[in-house]
Parts: C-alpha cells; structure tokens; sequence
C-alpha cells in the first residue's frame, strides 16, 4: 500500500523540520514548499494527498493559494489544513472562506495535527469514493475495510448483497424507479446493520445493485434475515398494483421472447474466516461470487453462508 504524501508549504524551516520527523514517522510521505509560489509548483509536481498550509508567507500567502487550489477542478478535492497565529481570527476566517477544511493556530501539538490528518484523509477518501446514487463508500474503501479486516486477525464476515430480477424491472420500468430500488435497498442494509450490527460495521457500495456489509460471526445471520425480510416486505411497493397482484412482469430477453419474471429478491454470499484462512482481498471476493451465485440459485430472497473447512493454521 503506498505511503501518503503530504505537502508542507511554511516559510519557517524549524516548523517544516517538526513537522517532517513528526509525519515520517507516522508513515506520511513528506514534501516541503518554502513560500505559497513553490507550493504551486509541487503540487503540481507531486499530486500531494493533503496541504498544510501556513497563512503568513512572502510573495503568496495561504489565502491566494487556497483560493487557486480550490478553483482548480483537478485538485479542488485535496484537503487543506490551514496553520495561523495565535489570536489572528481575520486569518482563521479567511482561509476557510477562502476552502481550508480545517485550521490550526501555532503553537501546536504536532499530535493533534497528526490526528486531524488521518481524520481528514479518511474523509475525503470516502467522499471522493462515494457512490454518487447511495451515498454509500465506493470500491476504494471497501477494499481498504477488507484489507484492515484481514489484517485485524479478528474473525469477520463479509457479506455480499445482490438483487435479482433487477435487469428486467429497470427495462420494464426504467432507470429512475431502478435507481429508487439501489436507493432503498441501501437504506434498508444500512438501516438493519445500525439496528443488529456492531458500531463499527462497514456498508459499501460497489456499484449497480451490489453492496457489501462488513461484520462479526455473531451478528451476521441476524443482519442478513433482517435484511431479507425488510427488503421482501418492501419489493411489492417497487410495482404497479397490476404486477403486485399477480407477482411478475412480463419482460423480454436479448431474443426478443416475452417471459414471466418473478419480483426483485435479493441474494446474500456470507464470506468468513471462520473455517479458513484468508490472506488477501481477492480471496474474499472470489468466495463471495461464488457463494452469491448459490444464492441466486434458489430463486428467492436468501443467503449462502460459507461453510467450507480448511486448515486455518496452513500457510
């Protein structure tokens, strides 16, 4: 997994010096920029993750830099921490009118600093990430959840959802009342792992009508019965009352032939490392597909949990 990069751009070369020992050993990639003109220049240069920025500095200060960053449709998403003086609550105000997305007066913990990054790098992953129809936390959290999860070397199950019949109700009824389905269902996951899940369980979104749930051996089969039982109560209100009453639509496949298809369900493939070791992500998701299409097997809302026993202990 690569290293971070963080861009310094302070005038004060004992600040840049805290700062890089401090962030090094953190694990952050450390650039430095001595005046707002050579900040411009590497970010460009080195596509930093995050800026820290100070207010006060010769030939261009924070607040010009910000502004210009800001404006730049590339580079606009990248977080800034804006550094000000003690008292100077003009500076405070302007840098953040000007799109910080956080400041700090000097003199500062540099720990706290190092807790504000990893909290406003977690942030703005998640928001560059999310999907933009659920909401919900893309391909590039999930996969960073499963790899913390795997290393964790706590027991886990990941749960891959997938709706069925989903093709047929969006020709049928189009992409908006498709999207209010992906919508609804994602509430409906995120809902039941609030309700039955742990405090820190994971939704994402991979795409389409297929999500992922991160949680405990404990909690799983309950979340996944809820989830099932929520969605099946609510599927019948995606329909015309026509089709509600008579349980299918009338769909054509790529041949052009009219066949009955039943109501959305939905299929859950339950991964865990509970009867095997799992080392890798696409371990999980190899399983995963593999279990979902068990599911999807059945013809109805249900879930496959993977029972398959191996040596934990071998390499």
């Amino acid at each position: 997994m690569r290293k971070q990069k963080i861009l310094i751009i302070d005038d004060e070369p004992d600040i840049r010096d805290v700062l890089k020992i401090t962030l090094e050993c953190e694990g952050f990639e450390v650039i430095e920029a001595k005046d707002g003109v050579d900040g411009l220049e590497k970010v460009h240069k080195t596509s930093p993750d995050l800026v820290i920025l100070d207010y006060k500095m010769p030939k261009m200060d924070g607040h010009e830099v910000c502004q210009i960053l800001k404006k730049d449709i590339l580079l606009r998403h990248m977080p800034i921490i804006m550094l000000t003086g003690k008292g100077e609550i003009q500076d405070k105000v302007k840098g953040i009118n000007a799109g910080a997305d956080d400041y700090m007066v000097k003199p500062f913990e540099p720990q706290e600093l190092v807790a504000r990054i990893k909290m406003i790098t977690r942030r703005s992953i998640r928001d560059l990430d999310a999907n933009p129809l659920s909401r919900l936390p893309g391909n590039v959290t999930i996969m960073n959840e499963l790899e913390e999860a795997i290393k964790s070397n706590n027991d886990f199950a990941v749960c891959y959802l997938d709706l069925d019949k989903f093709k047929a109700f969006n020709d049928t009824y189009g992409f908006e009342h498709g999207d209010e389905v992906i919508r609804e269902t994602a509430r409906i996951i995120l809902n039941v792992s609030h309700e039955l899940g742990n405090p820190g369980d994971f939704v994402g979104h991979i795409g389409g009508d297929d999500f992922v749930l991160l949680t405990t051996l404990d909690k799983v089969e309950a979340v996944c019965y809820k989830i099932i039982d929520d969605f099946d109560k609510s599927a019948p209100k995606f329909y015309n009352r026509q089709d509600r009453e008579r349980g299918y639509i009338l769909a054509k496949d790529r041949l052009g032939n009219e066949n009955l298809i039943p109501l959305i369900s939905i299929s859950i493939g339950i991964v865990t490392n509970e009867y095997r070791s799992i080392s890798h992500v696409a371990q999980i998701g190899e399983i995963g597909a593999e279990l979902k299409k068990l599911a999807k097997s059945k013809q109805k809302s249900n879930f496959v949990r993977d029972s398959r026993r191996e040596n934990k202990d071998q390499t």
